[in-house]
């Protein structure tokens, strides 16, 4: 039925939102298209982390997702 998209950091900017409810289209890359340009590209960002239900992802493409769960886009970080 649909996904929780968490975007953090300047993504929320991006995305307009915290948070967004988007219809399971199975795969990562299909959500992602689905989004407004802008934001499908800032999510393309190689340096963009994936955290499904929590746990962080190591590979994007091989994610098997179901109704219910929360994907998390976490941004990269820079500090001193």
């Amino acid at each position: 039925m649909a996904l929780t998209l968490v975007f953090l950091g300047r993504l929320e900017d991006v995305a307009g939102a915290a948070t967004l409810a988007v219809p399971t289209l199975g795969t990562i890359a299909a959500i992602i298209d689905s989004l407004d340009p802008a934001l499908a590209l800032a999510l393309r960002d190689p340096r963009v982390k994936l955290a499904v239900n929590g746990l962080l992802a190591v590979e994007r493409d091989d994610l098997a997702l179901q109704d219910g769960d929360e994907i998390a886009f976490l941004p990269p970080v820079s500090g001193g």
